[in-house]
C-alpha cells in the first residue's frame, strides 16, 4: 500500500546496508528465518516512524536491508537499526548452528555509524522526481571494484548507453568520484574529457572503486558500497560482496541501458575463499545462490520506483531470458577459468592473496628457504626424513 503523508519532490534517503550474518550449508544462501528476524526490526521501525518503507532480500549469503527513510545518509539512528536487525538476525544463525554466523559483524557493539564495522553500505539522498525510477545492485562472491566496468559503460560508454549520444540531458556527461581504498583517497574525474584517466584508475578495481556517479549538474546517479573487509579486520574473513543504487530514466540512463551493462560478464576476483577470478553472472533473485566453487560470483537487480519514500515494486531484473545467453557464457568462463586449478590467473595474484590464509602456509615455509648457488643439490630422502 502506498502512504500519502509524505510531499512529492521532498527528499528521501535510499539507504541499502548488507551483511553476511551467517548462511545455509556453508557459504550458500541465507536462512528464512533470519530474513524474518531483520524484517520483524524493521517493520518495528516502520511503526514507529524511523523508516517509511523497507524491503528485506538475500543474495547468497548476504541478508540485504532495503530502506528509505528521511534521516539522510550516515545517519546513526538508520545505521543503528541496520546493526540490530543483523544482530537479530545472527543470534537467528547461532540457534540454528548455520555457517559463519554473525561473519560480518566485527563488532560486539555499534558505535554510532555502521561503517568500518563490517557490512556493507549504498546511500543517497535524493530529492523525487514526479516518478523515481531506481536499481538495487547486489552482488556475491566479489568486491566493490567489481562495478567499475558496468558503471563505465552506463555513464561513459556511447556503444553501451545511446542516451550519451542522443539525449541532451545526458550530453555533456557525468563525474566520477573514485576512491583508493587502500589511501582513503578520492578523485573526481569528468566524462567524457577524462575518460582515459578514468579507465587508468578503474582498471585496477582491487585498488580504485567509483564510489559516486552524479550529473554535471550535482545530482546524484549511483552510489557503491567501498568497504573492504580484509583492511578493517586486517585478515580475510570474507569477500566484500558490494551493493549499488542506480538512479534510471528522465535525464539519466534507461533501465535497458543500465542492465546492458551486464551482459558481458566480465572477469572479477573473489570467488572461492575470496582468491579467484571468475565472471560475474546476472541472475534471478530465485539462482542468487553460490554453488559451483562457491560462485560463480553472481549479481541480481531489483527494480524499484520510490514514490513518497514507499518502494513500489519490486521487479526481478535478471530473471529474464534476455540474460540466458550472458549466463551460458559466464557458464562457459567459468569452466575455462576452474581448468587452471591453482595457477593463475584463476588464483589472484600474490598482492590479492596477502589477505587470505595463502599467507599462514607460505610462513611453514619460511625457514625451508635457503640461497641458492650453482651445484645446489636437493635434499635426500633421509633428509626428509629428518624434517
Amino acid at each position: 500500500m502506498i502512504l500519502l503523508s509524505e510531499k512529492a519532490g521532498e527528499k528521501v534517503t535510499i539507504s541499502v546496508i548488507k551483511a553476511d550474518i551467517g548462511s545455509l550449508a556453508g557459504h550458500h544462501k541465507v536462512h528464512p528465518d533470519t530474513m524474518l528476524a531483520a524484517t520483524k526490526v524493521l517493520a518495528d521501525a516502520k511503526k514507529n516512524g524511523l523508516l517509511i518503507d523497507y524491503y528485506v532480500t538475500a543474495v547468497g549469503d548476504d541478508l540485504q536491508l532495503i530502506m528509505t527513510h528521511k534521516k539522510g545518509v550516515n545517519n546513526k539512528d538508520i545505521h543503528g537499526l541496520a546493526w540490530n536487525a543483523f544482530e537479530e538476525a545472527s543470534k537467528v544463525s547461532k540457534d540454528l548452528g548455520l555457517y559463519a554466523a554473525g561473519q560480518d559483524l566485527l563488532s560486539d557493539s555499534f558505535s554510532g555509524n555502521i561503517r568500518g564495522l563490517g557490512p556493507g553500505v549504498a546511500e543517497m539522498e535524493i530529492t523525487e522526481r514526479p516518478s523515481e525510477p531506481i536499481v538495487v545492485f547486489m552482488a556475491d562472491k566479489t568486491e566493490p571494484g567489481a562495478f567499475n566496468m558496468p558503471l563505465y559503460k552506463i555513464f561513459a560508454d556511447p556503444f553501451n548507453t545511446a542516451g550519451l549520444v542522443i539525449d541532451p540531458r545526458m550530453h555533456d556527461g557525468f563525474v566520477f568520484t573514485v576512491l583508493d581504498i587502500y589511501e582513503g583517497k578520492v578523485i573526481d574525474l569528468y566524462a567524457p574529457k577524462d575518460i582515459y584517466d578514468i579507465l587508468a584508475l578503474i582498471g585496477t578495481p582491487s585498488r580504485y572503486v567509483v564510489k559516486y556517479v552524479h550529473r554535471i549538474d550535482g545530482k546524484i546517479a549511483s552510489t557503491v558500497s567501498s568497504e573492504r573487509l580484509n583492511l578493517i579486520a586486517g585478515k580475510y574473513i570474507g569477500k566484500d560482496d558490494p551493493v549499488m543504487i542506480v538512479r534510471a530514466q528522465s535525464g539519466y540512463p534507461a533501465l535497458g541501458e543500465i542492465l546492458e551493462a551486464f551482459s558481458f560478464p566480465h572477469l572479477v576476483e573473489g570467488w572461492m575463499r575470496g582468491s579467484h577470478t571468475g565472471p560475474l553472472m546476472p541472475v534471478g533473485i530465485k539462482d542468487a545462490k553460490m554453488t559451483r566453487f562457491d560462485g560463480p560470483p553472481r549479481v541480481a537487480a531489483l527494480g524499484f520506483n520510490i514514490k513518497n519514500g514507499n518502494l513500489v515494486g519490486p521487479s526481478d531484473l535478471f530473471d529474464d531470458v534476455a540474460f540466458d545467453e550472458t549466463r551460458r557464457t559466464a557458464q562457459i568462463i567459468a569452466e575455462y577459468m576452474r581448468r587452471h586449478g591453482p595457477f593463475m590467473p584463476h588464483r589472484l595474484g600474490p598482492e590479492d592473496m596477502e589477505y587470505t590464509t595463502l599467507p599462514d602456509v607460505l610462513k611453514r615455509l619460511e625457514n625451508r628457504f635457503k640461497p641458492f648457488e650453482m651445484g645446489y643439490k636437493p635434499i635426500t630422502r633421509h633428509d626428509l626424513e629428518k624434517m
